[in-house]
């Protein structure tokens, strides 16, 4: 057995038979970035675990969960409102944020679909500094106290179809006073979040730092094609990595 007798500034000296071994121990630099991962209506953390685990390994700290109404969360999904899945990404963004070695300048969100949704409505209420979106979805200000199931389709659609400006809409006035960096993932043959909606959001990130857009050629909405995955994977962490990089050069 061995036990540690000095430690300073990395360097190591460690007692092993009555004789010193030296070594030095490297750590990732602390504080860290954090990452907390929204997943979609119908959906469930199961979706995001992978891309989280790739971005533990580049020394974040990353938070996936049920939404309530989903997996092992509780709460009758119909009876689940846009303001309950706001207090979850809220409960789980501050539960993440307090987590040791946590640099909470330096939290991203991941989200898709109505999470990416509930991700440009947290930009409001809590600082984000990265915000990746996957088919981010609209709704429309109106019946916010209806559940979300219980939502006229053809509304949704409708709204869906046409530009809005922020002035109008909850989640794009959350867009136009975010100052941090933005990725969006627009699937080709999406079927529920036509390119009007897309744009504007596009216009209302006026103010952030940076914006990318990218497509996923042939991806549907739920892109269930391993192929169409695995770029989206490629897309997501190559992003955050240049991000990270970035900033951790920003503070040396």
């Amino acid at each position: 057995m061995s036990d540690p007798s000095e430690v300073d500034e990395g360097k190591v000296a460690l007692q092993v038979g009555g004789q010193k071994i030296a070594g030095t121990l490297l750590k990732p630099e602390a504080p860290v970035p954090g990452f907390l991962f929204i997943h979609g209506w119908g959906g469930d953390q199961a979706e995001d675990l992978g891309h989280a685990e790739e971005l533990a390994r580049l020394g974040c700290i990353c938070f996936t969960f049920d939404l309530r109404g989903h997996a092992d969360s509780g709460a009758d999904k119909d009876t689940v409102t846009r303001q309950d899945s706001l207090d979850d990404v809220l409960a789980a963004y501050d539960y993440l944020v307090a987590q040791p070695m946590i640099d909470r300048s330096a939290v991203g969100v991941v989200g898709t679909s109505y999470g990416g949704y509930l991700a440009m409505l947290l930009t409001a209420l809590r600082p984000v500094r990265w915000l990746a979106m996957r088919v981010p979805a609209l709704y429309p200000d109106e019946h916010w106290d209806t559940p979300k199931a219980k939502l006229d389709k053809q509304v949704v659609r409708t709204y869906r179809q046409q530009p809005h400006q922020p002035g109008n809409d909850r989640a794009l006035a959350a867009c136009t006073e975010f100052h941090g960096d933005v990725l969006i993932v627009e699937s080709e043959k999406d079927e529920q979040i036509p390119r009007e909606a897309l744009l504007s959001m596009q216009a209302a990130f006026r103010q952030a730092n940076s914006l990318s857009h990218r497509i996923i050629q042939g991806a549907t909405h739920a892109m269930r094609d391993p192929q169409h995955q695995r770029i989206y994977s490629t897309l997501l962490t190559g992003w955050i990595a240049e991000m990270v990089r970035a900033s951790r050069l920003t503070y040396r």
